[in-house]
């Protein structure tokens, strides 16, 4: 059985986003298309051809993959879920929540908690929250 993967949605900074993301989760990104290099591309609005048509980050056992929205189509935002992750140690979270709240928002502070020794909430430059395990389990 394959695990659960995120697929992200961005509008237009799909490309900008991923490479951070492989920066600050030290990942590999196994794919970045864009819409022109994509098959039918011609058949895309104008304004499509550098956007994102599918990306994927190898991350642990799990992919991070994400594209851009299309030119002109209406675009709310990532809102109603998070994306989970957890780090072996209380230092590594921080660093990596660190990085996700610079220039971010805040939800909920890095800090312990009953049910592992380091978690925080964070919604990222880039619209993604994030919900940050780090250490030991507690429970």
């Amino acid at each position: 059985m394959s695990p659960i993967n995120a697929y992200l949605t961005f509008d237009g900074n799909a490309a900008e986003a991923m490479r951070f993301y492989e920066k600050t989760l030290g990942g590999k990104m196994q794919m970045m298309m864009t819409m022109a290099q994509a098959p039918g591309a011609e058949q895309f609005p104008p304004g499509a051809a550098d956007r994102i048509m599918h990306a994927a980050l190898a991350y642990g056992d799990g992919l991070l993959m994400a594209s851009d929205s299309m030119p002109g189509m209406p675009y709310e935002g990532m809102k109603g879920f998070g994306v989970a992750l957890t780090l072996d140690t209380v230092p590594e979270a921080q660093r990596v929540f660190d990085a996700f709240a610079d220039g971010g928002k805040v939800t909920m502070p890095f800090g312990p908690t009953f049910w592992v020794e380091g978690f925080g909430m964070v919604t990222d430059r880039f619209g993604t929250p994030w919900l940050i395990n780090g250490g030991k389990p507690l429970v």
